[in-house]
């Protein structure tokens, strides 16, 4: 099974309870995701993967994107489809980069627009990029992988499945997360520590993460009192 089916399954019982709340305090902006809508978005991100690019398992895909809601629907995406995730664009099927990155060695770069409320790039795509966010969203909502995803799949960095749910739980008890939780964090996604640590961690025991970038102490201070967090990662 995926690393993404491990991680979101036992969470689609509940699926319309928050899951990721994005502040971007530079822009002014807060969206709250349910557990349905970030697995509609890894739905979308998963078939547009395979029906566009023929990412199969094991396949390298490259993700340079900062901590943002749509960047956990690349990543949950491409790990759904059993895509081996690479900070090294160089070789990649695909690279994931944002408005102000193009890399330029995968076989297909794809521009995500990080807006806040998820409108694409519009006219401004740059030349022989992709406009992520419009494309994959006329992808279908619903992801089946075409063979099962075994555990030793290389997921993150050359570690497997297996390896990576196994790093993120242990990551979960160390940082006193767990289910149910409310995790406040301001850590960047960096590949691979700061995506087990501010992601996989939250969402492998099932705790609310609140993502907060462009902040300020005082802001800091405002938002666990109106998320009422209970654990910080800043």
């Amino acid at each position: 099974m995926s690393l993404t089916e491990n991680l979101l399954r036992p969470l689609l019982k509940s699926s319309a309870r928050p899951l990721v709340t994005h502040y971007d305090d530079a822009l002014g902006s807060r969206i709250e995701l349910s557990v349905a809508t970030v697995a509609n978005w890894a739905a979308k991100t998963a078939n547009w993967l395979v029906e566009e690019f023929d990412v199969e398992e094991g396949d390298e895909v490259a993700v340079e994107l900062p901590a943002h809601w749509q960047t956990a629907g690349v990543l949950l995406g491409a790990w759904w489809c059993g895509a081996h995730v690479v900070a090294d664009a160089a070789g990649a099927r695909i690279a994931f980069v944002g408005p102000e990155g193009i890399a330029g060695k995968a076989e297909a770069t794809a521009v995500v627009a990080l807006d806040p409320l998820g409108r694409g790039l519009g006219g401004s795509v740059p030349s022989g990029a992709l406009d992520y966010l419009s494309e994959a969203r006329l992808a279908g909502d619903d992801f089946s992988p075409l063979v099962p995803i075994a555990g030793d799949t290389p997921a993150l960095l050359g570690s497997t499945v297996d390896d990576v749910l196994a790093r993120a739980r242990a990551r979960a008890g160390e940082l006193g997360i767990g289910e149910g939780a409310r995790v406040l964090s301001t850590r960047d996604w960096t590949l691979p520590d700061g995506v087990l640590e501010a992601l996989l961690a939250p969402l492998v025991v099932g705790a609310h993460l609140v993502q907060v970038t462009g902040s300020t102490p005082e802001r800091l201070v405002a938002h666990r009192e109106a998320e009422r967090t209970t654990v910080d990662l800043t």
